[in-house]
C-alpha cells in the first residue's frame, strides 16, 4: 500500500475553494471566541455537488476498493462546534467511545481551546469543571466514556446539579449495534446513555447527524449558562465522529449562532411590593446563599445591603459578601433571624430550614426561628425549575412574596425601589441601626481572636490554629480558598478577610464526598493565568475517593497549596453514632468502628508524593506548621502543585 502524503488540515481548510460560501460560513457568536470555518468535505469524484466544496488534495488510500482513512471525520466539525462555543479545556478520563473526537482535538484542533486535561476518574473530571466555572464563570467541557464512563462521573454531576453549576458534559456511545465492535464495546454501549442521570442534568440529546449535534450543542449551552444553571448531556455516538463528511453532509455544516439568554428579572409589582417591605422594617435580615452569580454580584449585594443597612448572612453558597464589612453578621444570624420583622432570601438552597429548626431526636420536632408576623421574600431562579425525584429542593416555605427571577439580576432594581422609598425618618433609623451593627461585627471579630487562640499549641493541631497560620502568609498575596471551609468550624470565614469573587467558590451542592479535591484543582486551573494563589483545606476522606486527580494537577503545572485537614476519621459520621448510640442507651466508645480512618493511619504526603506532587508531613507539632506553609509556597510560585499532610482536631 502507498504511503500517503500527510496533509495539514487547518491549512487544507484555509486554502479550500468554496462555491456559495456563503451558506456554509457560521454566525457570529454572541459572547463567544471567533467561530472556525466547519470541516467540508471535498466534491465526489467525476463531478459532486456544484455548492460542495472543492480543494485539491491526494485521493484516500484504497486497498480492494475499500477506504482505510479519510481527512475529514466527522469528529472534526464537531471540533469547529465546540471551538465556537469557548472552551477553554476538555476534562477526561480516556475512552474508546469518543476516540474519533478526542483524536480531532488533539489534532485537527490543535490541542488548543479546547487543551484536553488527562483525569484519572471520570468524577474527577467532571468535580474539576465544577471548581472551574465557579472561578471562571464559564462552563469546561467533560468528555464520558459510555456506560461506565457516565455511571462514574454521576455523582460528580448530581453535586453539579444541586450546585446550580453548568458543567457540558459529552457522552461518548454506540448506538447502531450493527457497527459495535465484539466483546466490551456492548457491555459499554447503552440504548439511551443519558438517562442513567436524566434526573439531575437540566437538558440532553443523541444528536442522529452533524447537523443536529450542531445545534444540540449550541442549544445545550444556552441552556446550561441560563438561570439556574445546571450541567448539560450531549450523547455523541461514535459513527459521528469517526465516519468520513460526504459532499451531501458537507452542504448541510454550519455553526448556529450562539446567544446566551439575559437572566430572568423580577417582576416590577412584586419587586416594589418588597421594597416597601423592607424600608419599612425595623429589623430587616438579608440572607443570602448562591446570590452572587458573577464578579458584580458582591458589589450590587453591597450597595442594597448599604442602602437599607441591613445585616447580611452569607450561607456561603458563593462568594456573596465581604467578611470584614460591618454589615456581615454571619456569625449572628441565628438571633438575627430570631428577631426579623422581614427577611429577604437571595437564591437560598434552604429557605424553610433558614426560619425553621429541627430538633434531631428520637422523636422530631420543628418549631419556627421566627416571630409572628414576619414577612419573607424569596428572589431565586430556582422556582423556575424543579424536578421531582431527587430531593434537593427541601422543604416547602410559605413566603410571602416569591419572585421566581434571578436574583443578582434583580437586585439593581430592588435597591433603586429601595432608594426612592427613603424617607429622612428612615435614614435617620438606618443610621442609628448601622452603628449597633457596626459594634457587633466589632465584637464578632474580637470574638474570633480570642476563640482562636484555645489550644494553639495543643497536638494534634487545632483547625484555628490551622486557619490562623495560613492565613499569616496569604494576606499580602493575591489569594483564592478554592475548598469548602465547613468541616474545619468556619475558621477561614471567622479569622481571614473574604472580599473580592474569587476569594471563595461555595460548596459542593450536593455534598457528595469525592468533590473537594478535584474542585480544588479545577479552581485552581481557572486561578492560574490570572497568577493567584489557590489554596486547599482538604479533607482526608475526600482525598482517599479518587486520589489520581493529584497526578493530573502535578501532570498539567497546576500550582495550587493543600493542607490536608487530616483527622483521620469520617468525623460527621462519628458524631452521627455518637448520637444514636446515646439515644440507644448504648454510649458513645464504640463510635470509631466503620468510621474512622486508622490502623493504618494514611501517609497523604507519601501518597500525593507517589503522583508527582511536592509534599510535607505528616505534621503533629504546631510549631513546625508556619515553616511548612512558607516552603510550600514556594513551589507553588514555580508553578507546581505542593501538600502538607497536617494531622488535626476533628473539627
Amino acid at each position: 500500500m502507498s504511503v500517503k502524503r500527510t496533509v495539514d488540515r487547518r491549512d487544507f481548510l484555509k486554502g479550500a475553494a468554496v462555491t456559495g460560501a456563503a451558506a456554509l460560513v457560521p454566525d457570529a457568536a454572541v459572547g463567544a471566541a471567533p467561530q472556525a470555518t466547519p470541516a467540508q468535505a471535498p466534491a465526489a469524484q467525476g463531478g459532486g455537488s456544484a455548492t460542495a466544496p472543492v480543494a485539491a488534495r491526494e485521493v484516500d488510500p484504497v486497498v480492494g476498493g475499500e477506504e482505510l482513512t479519510t481527512d475529514l471525520p466527522g469528529g472534526d466539525f464537531m471540533v469547529d462546534v465546540i471551538k465556537s462555543l469557548d472552551f477553554e479545556y476538555v476534562a477526561s478520563n480516556p475512552g474508546s467511545s469518543f476516540r474519533g473526537i478526542h483524536e480531532s482535538i488533539i489534532n485537527y484542533g490543535n490541542n488548543e481551546a479546547p487543551e484536553f486535561l488527562t483525569c484519572l476518574h471520570e468524577e474527577s473530571s467532571v468535580a474539576m469543571a465544577h471548581g472551574y466555572f465557579k472561578i471562571e464563570g464559564k462552563p469546561m467541557a467533560v468528555l464520558c466514556h459510555g456506560t461506565v464512563g457516565l455511571q462514574h462521573a454521576s455523582m460528580a454531576i448530581y453535586n453539579a446539579y444541586c450546585d446550580r453549576v453548568p458543567v457540558y458534559i459529552l457522552a461518548g456511545n454506540h448506538l447502531d449495534a450493527t457497527m459495535r465492535r465484539p466483546g466490551v464495546e456492548w457491555a459499554h454501549s447503552v440504548q439511551d446513555a443519558a438517562l442513567m442521570v436524566r434526573d439531575f442534568v437540566k437538558w440532553d440529546d443523541t444528536p442522529y447527524s452533524l447537523p443536529h449535534f450542531a445545534e444540540s450543542a449550541v442549544r445545550a449551552y444556552k441552556i446550561a449558562m441560563t438561570p439556574p444553571m445546571m450541567p448539560v448531556v450531549i450523547v455523541i455516538d461514535g459513527g459521528l465522529q469517526e465516519d468520513p463528511i460526504t459532499p451531501e453532509i458537507s452542504s448541510r455544516l454550519r455553526v448556529p449562532k450562539l446567544t446566551v439568554a439575559t437572566p430572568p428579572q423580577g417582576d416590577s409589582g412584586a419587586v416594589a411590593e418588597a421594597a416597601a417591605l423592607l424600608v419599612n422594617a425595623e429589623n430587616p435580615v438579608i440572607v443570602a446563599d448562591r446570590a452572587a452569580r458573577t464578579p458584580a454580584g458582591i458589589a450590587l449585594l453591597v450597595d442594597l445591603a448599604e442602602t437599607l443597612q441591613a445585616p447580611v448572612i452569607d450561607r456561603h453558597g458563593r462568594m456573596n459578601f465581604p467578611t470584614h464589612h460591618p454589615l456581615n453578621q454571619t456569625e449572628t444570624g441565628n438571633q438575627l433571624i430570631a428577631g426579623a420583622d422581614v427577611i429577604l432570601g437571595l437564591e437560598l438552597f434552604d429557605f424553610w430550614g433558614t426560619v425553621t429548626s429541627m430538633r434531631d431526636a428520637l422523636h422530631k420536632t420543628t418549631r419556627s426561628r421566627v416571630r409572628p408576623g414576619t414577612r419573607l421574600i424569596s428572589i431565586t431562579a430556582s422556582d423556575l425549575f424543579t424536578k421531582s425525584n431527587f430531593q434537593d429542593f427541601q422543604r416547602y416555605p410559605e413566603v410571602d412574596v416569591a419572585m421566581a427571577a434571578d436574583a443578582e439580576a434583580t437586585l439593581p432594581a430592588l435597591t433603586e425601589a429601595c432608594r426612592r422609598l427613603v424617607t429622612d425618618d428612615r435614614r435617620r433609623a438606618f443610621g442609628e441601626r448601622r452603628q449597633q451593627l457596626d459594634l457587633a461585627h466589632t465584637r464578632g471579630l474580637d470574638a474570633a481572636r480570642t476563640e482562636a487562640a484555645y489550644g494553639w499549641d495543643a497536638t494534634p493541631i487545632s483547625t484555628a490554629r490551622l486557619a490562623a497560620e495560613v492565613w499569616a502568609q496569604l494576606k499580602n498575596e493575591d489569594w483564592s480558598l478554592v475548598s469548602e471551609s465547613g468541616n474545619t468550624s468556619g475558621w477561614a470565614f471567622r479569622l481571614w478577610n473574604f472580599e473580592k469573587p474569587y476569594h471563595h467558590i461555595g460548596d459542593s451542592g450536593g455534598a457528595g464526598v469525592g468533590y473537594g479535591a478535584p474542585a480544588a484543582v479545577g479552581g485552581a486551573l481557572a486561578n492560574k493565568k490570572h497568577g493567584r494563589i489557590s489554596v486547599n483545606i482538604q479533607g482526608d476522606g475526600d482525598f482517599l475517593y479518587a486520589p489520581g486527580v493529584w497526578w493530573t494537577a502535578a501532570h498539567h503545572r497546576i500550582p495550587l497549596l493543600t493542607l490536608m485537614h487530616n483527622n483521620r476519621s469520617y468525623h460527621q459520621e462519628v458524631m452521627h453514632l455518637q448520637r444514636m448510640g446515646n439515644q440507644h442507651n448504648r454510649g458513645v466508645t464504640r463510635a470509631h468502628i466503620g468510621t474512622t480512618i486508622t490502623d493504618p493511619n494514611v501517609d497523604f504526603a507519601k501518597v500525593a508524593h507517589g503522583m508527582g506532587v511536592h509534599a510535607q508531613g505528616p505534621i503533629t507539632n504546631p510549631n513546625d506548621l508556619g515553616p511548612a506553609i512558607r516552603r510550600a509556597l514556594d513551589v507553588v510560585k514555580r508553578g507546581e502543585p505542593s501538600l502538607i499532610d497536617v494531622v488535626t482536631q476533628p473539627r
